[in-house]
């Protein structure tokens, strides 16, 4: 029995090192998960969908994680900054850094939200297939047919888009920041009261001419839906989102960061839905 055991040591090799994959922000360390499943370990940085992203400080632990990592995905336009410090402080021969905003030709200065945008998720699932079957070609159709599942997928989130945008483009909205533009932008919907969003996020008191200008359009229902990021609070936000609710304009959360339970397109169609069911129901 020990020699059998020996024999099939040396004949089967060592086992192929499984790829280290790590994102800075869960969405896409979902669709890593998606795309290269059992071929690799998928971290996240930004994991708790309490997390708010702008006021994360990296520790030492994420600088390991980024020193070991073969593959690292960030979005880039300063969403995450603090990935290229860390970057820059761990160089590694061989490493690919898939930056989204550049796989997708964002504009500088664009919004940074990118993944409100799931035509954007084509161009990365492409990129994190061809790479992960490249480091690990043992597993290359089984990395092919996950990915074509991933596609076929984001497919679906396109449908429903296409769909909503036949019957909602031009409707006017509104938000509290500007998380969900990109989404917006995709549907046709037209986009009311940016200057305050940005405010918002930029964490800046918004104008007072705009805070009024906003009122007054929930209170004479100019817009048919209100969205409001609820991992975000402030003394602003919270008084629209209640005169929305006196003016009866239909509120629809929307999340930063991926919610626990949900993979990417999944989060996409919930997200649609409550939109739907929201401009659906408005005035």
């Amino acid at each position: 029995m020990r020699l059998i055991a020996l024999i099939l040591a040396l004949t089967t090799g060592p086992a192929q090192a499984r790829v280290k994959i790590l994102a800075a922000e869960s969405v896409y360390g979902a669709v890593a998960n998606d795309v290269a499943g059992t071929a690799a370990d998928v971290t996240s940085v930004l994991s708790k969908p309490a997390q708010d992203p702008h006021d994360f400080e990296a520790g030492p632990a994420v600088a390991r994680d980024v020193a070991d990592a073969d593959i690292v995905v960030v979005n880039g336009l300063g969403y995450d900054a603090w990935m290229d410090r860390l970057l820059t402080g761990a160089p590694r021969a061989g490493r690919t850094v898939l930056r989204v905003a550049e796989l997708v030709h964002a504009a500088p200065g664009a919004n940074p939200h990118l993944w409100q945008a799931p035509a954007n998720m084509v161009p990365l699932v492409n990129a994190l297939a061809d790479d992960v079957a490249r480091r690990d070609p043992a597993n290359a159709v089984a990395i092919r047919q996950r990915t074509v599942s991933c596609l076929a997928r984001l497919a679906r989130v396109a449908s429903m888009i296409a769909d909503m945008h036949a019957r909602y483009a031009r409707a006017p909205v509104a938000a509290t920041e500007p998380v969900f533009g990109p989404m917006a932008a995709v549907l046709g919907l037209d986009m009311r009261e940016t200057r305050f969003q940005l405010a918002v996020m930029n964490g800046t008191e918004p104008r007072a001419g705009d805070v009024i200008a906003f009122e007054d359009d929930l209170r004479q229902h100019r817009v048919r839906a209100l969205f409001h990021n609820t991992q975000v609070s402030d003394a602003s936000s919270d008084r629209l989102l209640a005169l929305a609710d006196a003016s009866h304009v239909p509120v629809v959360g929307i999340t930063e960061t991926l919610p626990a339970g949900l993979d990417y397109p999944g989060w996409m169609l919930a997200e649609l839905t409550a939109v739907r069911a929201a401009l659906g129901a408005a005035p």
